[in-house]
């Protein structure tokens, strides 16, 4: 019991704060090294490129090991090709909006993640819409006050709570304040463009893991697709071929962590798609603005205002709700199973002492 626990309930929450991490520092590691002239599309081309490489010898292995998988269908090979579009439109989407913004704006905007994917996941009957469910009634509540509580750390800054004269210069970011407002609409824009795809990669990955449900396979195939979707088209629009050579710099690590960071967050994504649904690891995103504010006070020397810590609480308000909410619906459908499973049973029960007895009677 405390195992199935472990692997339902504690395994996917650390994982997924995790991920989250990663993404966080993957966001301003990237705006560090296009200040320095990295191409978007190139990074975006070469974060997929190491991902397929890493992930090769994991899904070779498995599949080679592996005799329980169904058999792979050309629907599962299109939903695959889907999910490479979906996914390579959206990072360059998110990259470019950070160029055009800054990195903390891309954590605000992926608060709404969770508003999107819950409306999709309702069009395609992933979840269910019952008002007077005590647990639909979580669900929506928490994903209003999780985006809520990052809307506050975003808007309300307040007082300083802890000062910090610590400044790390090789980590340390400075975003320039001369961005246009113009500028600053169309990188929110196309962040929220991200997202929505982002979301609609979730409930496309919910399905191809239905079909298909072996996480680092589908993973490789992913990646390998967006690879090669998103390379011909990059080098077509993009023809500045400075942007992209590599050299040892912050581009570099920033890439390098990118292969790892993208391999690392796809199968965690996969995983708990295939494990909890959409609505689950679309919840987390709000966290990230949180976890933006603590490496900026950890790391980078900044101050911790009044405001990311109302809207951290406001945050972890939502967030279990919304957990409460899907581990509500988790019980009300074993205990639906149950009563389904003792009604068949006392069916059951009941006519075998009428088949016992007419036995009786023949004999």
């Amino acid at each position: 019991m405390a195992e199935n626990c472990c692997y339902k309930d504690v395994l996917p929450f650390s994982a997924m704060v995790a991920v989250e991490c990663t993404n966080v520092v993957l966001n301003i590691l990237f705006k560090a090294a296009s200040l320095r002239g990295l191409s978007y599309y190139a990074f975006n081309v070469y974060s997929y490129a190491l991902s397929t490489l890493l992930l090769l010898p994991l899904a070779f292995t498995i599949f080679l090991r592996t005799t329980e998988l169904p058999t792979f269908k050309l629907s599962v090979l299109y939903r695959i090709l889907l999910l490479g579009v979906l996914g390579s439109v959206a990072q360059v989407c998110g990259y470019k909006g950070i160029e055009y913004s800054s990195a903390t704006l891309a954590s605000a905007i992926s608060n709404l993640t969770p508003a999107f994917t819950f409306i999709l996941a309702l069009i395609f009957r992933m979840e269910k819409l019952g008002l007077r469910s005590s647990s639909t009634q979580a669900k929506i509540m928490g994903t209003i006050v999780s985006i809520s509580g990052a809307m506050v750390v975003v808007l309300y800054e307040g007082p300083a709570v802890i000062e910090t004269s610590f400044q790390s210069p090789s980590l340390s970011v400075h975003f320039p304040l001369s961005s246009s407002l113009s500028n600053w609409v169309i990188g929110g824009l196309l962040l929220a463009v991200e997202y929505l795809l982002f979301s609609m990669w979730y409930i496309v990955q919910t399905q191809v893991m239905r079909i298909y449900p072996s996480e680092l396979i589908v993973v490789f195939l992913y990646n390998l697709c967006a690879t090669v979707i998103s390379a011909p088209v990059s080098l077509l629009v993009d023809k500045n071929l400075s942007g992209w050579r590599l050299r040892p710099g912050i581009a570099l690590v920033a890439i390098v962590y990118s292969g790892f960071a993208s391999a690392f967050s796809n199968i965690v994504h996969t995983w708990g798609l295939h494990l909890k649904g959409p609505l689950y690891i679309s919840i987390f995103r709000p966290l990230s603005i949180a976890i933006a504010a603590a490496i900026g006070v950890i790391f980078l020397g900044d101050a911790l205002y009044l405001g990311s810590v109302v809207g951290a609480i406001i945050i972890s308000i939502g967030f279990y709700a919304v957990l409460w909410g899907k581990a509500k619906e988790a019980e009300e459908e074993e205990m639906s199973e149950d009563c389904d499973f003792g009604s068949l049973g006392s069916s059951s029960y009941g006519k075998t002492p009428l088949l016992q007895r007419n036995e009786a009677e023949d004999m």
